[in-house]
């Protein structure tokens, strides 16, 4: 029987060692990546150009707040906060999706986190707010629009508003999501209402979801403001994500500008988490537009 020499058993200790060590750093590094991008906030900015701008909102400054889902970052959400004002914003909107209808935490916590959060940030510009569908899931949708109303948040349900400076003025619109009345008005009906009243200014829509580019670019919509897509919670190299809000694979139009015949949509990658999975290299975002007159 031949004995196995202890220089014998070296190599493959060694390769052991190696592999473990090399185990345990990935893991590591792995760990480090997934609690940043779950818990760290990057603030986003886009410079977008328009011939068509009023020359009096040259550099107008819009922050984009979606899909909260009630999270919380840091004491009153101070952390956010922070990012927010850092961002100088002329308004901020808030794409829906602000509380959840998981009721994790319950829906009477929830409403006291976007109480907090919408307090703090009308010091900072004008907020302006339009509704996700979790709103209209979570059984919260009269106590938080009655609240928003009372502290001063500006609720587009299918309506709208026009921004003044220097004398011009812009359309700002929001969307009610298709989860609200079944009975609503559609948006080919709704944005040409707008057009009636308002005349054919440079027009802004705010809504939730993500998919309607196509759409409000045929209407003559030039900026759409939205989230709904969570950055496709997982992203990796040459993709817009992995996974969609009805957990679909490879989903589109997640994250950042997608334009169509002179029609620009901003996709938030949101700020919460509902989906049950973790964020990976897709940390919670804060977008800022700032629109440009293109010479």
């Amino acid at each position: 029987m031949r004995e196995t020499k202890t220089e014998d058993r070296k190599p493959a200790n060694m390769f052991r060692r190696v592999f473990l060590t090399l185990l345990i750093l990935i893991i590591l590094v792995m760990a480090a990546l997934l609690y940043d991008s779950n818990t760290r906030i990057v603030a986003t900015e886009y410079e977008l150009f328009y011939p068509n701008l009023p020359h009096a909102f040259d550099g107008y400054r819009i922050t984009v707040l979606s899909d909260i889902h009630a999270a919380e970052f840091g004491r009153d959400n101070q952390r956010l906060l922070r990012i927010v004002e850092a961002m100088r914003p002329d308004i901020i909107v808030i794409s829906g999706d602000i509380i959840d209808h998981n009721k994790k935490p319950p829906l009477e916590r929830q409403l006291e986190i976007a109480e907090s959060l919408v307090v703090n940030l009308l010091p900072i510009a004008p907020v302006y707010y339009v509704t996700g569908n979790h709103e209209w899931d979570s059984g919260g949708i009269r106590p938080l629009l009655l609240m928003l109303g009372e502290r001063g948040v500006y609720i587009l349900r299918n309506s709208y508003t026009l921004q003044e400076a220097g004398g011009e003025v812009i359309i700002l619109a929001g969307t009610d999501d298709p989860n609200g009345a079944a009975d609503m008005i559609k948006p080919p009906e709704f944005v040409e209402s707008v057009f009636a009243e308002a005349g054919h200014a440079f027009f802004v829509m705010l809504e939730h979801r993500n998919h309607n580019l196509e759409l409000y670019s045929r209407l003559g919509v030039d900026l759409i403001l939205c989230g709904h897509a969570h950055g496709g919670i997982i992203r990796l190299p040459f993709t817009d994500g992995l996974i969609g809000p009805q957990r679909d694979f490879l989903p589109t139009h997640t994250n950042g500008v997608y334009t169509m015949d002179g029609t620009n949509i901003v996709v938030s990658r949101g700020i919460g988490n509902h989906t049950g999975f973790p964020r990976f290299l897709n940390n919670p975002q804060v977008v800022t537009v700032t629109l440009k007159v293109e010479s």
